[in-house]
């Protein structure tokens, strides 16, 4: 079988598989019972000074019968006492040694970050992950977000961490900014072991209609909140993408957002994760989820050949390049599968309507399988989203007579583009 074990940052845990820090983290009887089920590795739920949380606290997204295909909060950091916190993190890793406990802290001064980093390694934390990324509540005094957006106070306070740190230290990001790189590199130069990308998105999941207040509603009052769930991953696929690849970033990185399942967290350490964080399908589905994501992802690697997990993380970062290094020249068409077509015509309404107007009902009434002209399409894969049954849409390759040439190349010179199609 598959080494699954992970090293993320010196981080070590049985597989990469982590709870973020959220509710699902909260308290050490739920960690242990996400051990138990299978979990490597959990995030404790941010420690700092106790706060009042809101009631009601959580949105969900719903989209065509699907519910909560995003997920929003306002709650904020643990409003349990730290000494009840430090407690049952000491009784989790003496009763779990071999699975990676991740303590997340978020306060202001130097002072307090020493102490709280003291206390945390104390009581058995085997890394510590600095909340840089809160959207919501805590950005207001100053921490969260606040942090995250600010580079040199990104550096400045992972340096003291580090400075007071015996264990590695994550620096959680927040994607509430323009180019995630200055805050990756910000964390680098502070000192910093690991990043872990991305927190929530400020957001604001929706609005009540028949009263006209922002959910979820507090009273007569909401605020923006975090989004997050399966409706983020492409967001935080990017973010991750961008730091794995960028030349000057060489820190390990702890992938969140969006995890639903073994493929999404593939992607993720595909794209250079050595951890996976899940926070909103364990909310949804309850700690087992884990089960699955762990076999899916020991088949996955039995199947492709790789033996240990190291083998796969970054394996898809090579293939993402810059828009002007894509291969102008090269050419697909739909082909539609006439055994597999159910005749419901939802690609002939997507193409004439949203695409190019190639595929076209068949002139002969009585045959219900829609014709694709070749000559026209410009294998923009709508088709193939929209399409109800699987494999009965595929994108082929064409073999069209022309060199490989750039848009770098076209404007260099060294590099001829085929015509467009419909062109005279």
């Amino acid at each position: 079988m598959p080494d699954l074990t992970s090293n993320c940052a010196g981080i070590k845990s049985p597989n990469p598989f982590w709870l973020a820090s959220a509710p699902p983290a909260n308290s050490g009887a739920q960690i242990m019972r996400a051990f138990d089920a299978g979990w490597g590795g959990a995030v404790w739920k941010t420690l700092g000074q106790p706060i009042q949380n809101v009631s009601s606290r959580f949105g969900g997204l719903h989209y065509r019968g699907t519910k909560a295909i995003g997920f929003n909060n306002i709650e904020l950091i643990t409003d349990r006492p730290l000494e009840t916190n430090f407690k049952e993190i000491y009784e989790v890793k003496k009763r779990y040694p071999d699975n990676a406990v991740i303590v997340s802290l978020m306060v202001e001064t130097k002072e307090e970050w020493k102490d709280i980093i003291k206390r945390s390694i104390d009581a058995g934390a085997d890394g510590l992950e600095l909340n840089f990324g809160c959207p919501h509540g805590m950005c207001e005094r100053g921490m969260g977000s606040a942090v995250g957006q600010e580079p040199t106070v990104n550096e400045r306070i992972t340096s003291w961490a580090v400075e007071y740190s015996t264990v590695p230290v994550l620096v959680k990001l927040t994607p509430n900014v323009g180019d995630i790189i200055p805050h990756g590199l910000a964390a680098q130069a502070g000192g910093g072991h690991g990043v872990s990308l991305i927190n929530t998105i400020k957001s604001i999941i929706g609005v009540d209609l028949d009263n006209m207040v922002l959910q979820p509603q507090v009273d007569t009052l909401s605020t923006n909140g975090g989004y997050c769930g399966a409706a983020v991953k492409p967001i935080a696929l990017h973010m991750v993408a961008q730091l794995a690849r960028h030349a000057e970033f060489n820190l390990p990185i702890s992938g969140i957002g969006g995890v639903s399942n073994w493929r999404d967290a593939v992607e993720f350490i595909a794209l250079g994760s050595t951890s996976v964080q899940v926070c909103t399908e364990v909310m949804l589905r309850g700690y087992r989820v884990v089960e699955d994501m762990i076999e899916g992802l020991e088949n996955f690697m039995e199947e492709k050949g790789y033996a240990k997990l190291d083998d796969l993380v970054g394996a898809a970062i090579p293939s993402y390049s810059e828009w002007g290094n894509l291969d102008m020249n090269y050419e697909t068409v739909a082909k539609i599968d006439s055994e597999s077509c159910i005749g419901c015509h939802l690609c002939v309404v997507a193409c004439h309507d949203g695409a190019h107007q190639c595929i076209h009902a068949n002139d002969d009434k009585s045959v219900f399988v829609p014709v694709v002209d070749e000559s026209e399409c410009v294998g923009c894969n709508l088709c193939q989203i929209v399409c109800p049954v699987p494999d009965c849409i595929s994108m082929v390759e064409v073999d069209n007579g022309w060199d490989r040439a750039t848009w770098n190349e076209h404007v260099a010179g060294t590099g001829k583009l085929r015509p467009k199609k419909g062109a005279h």
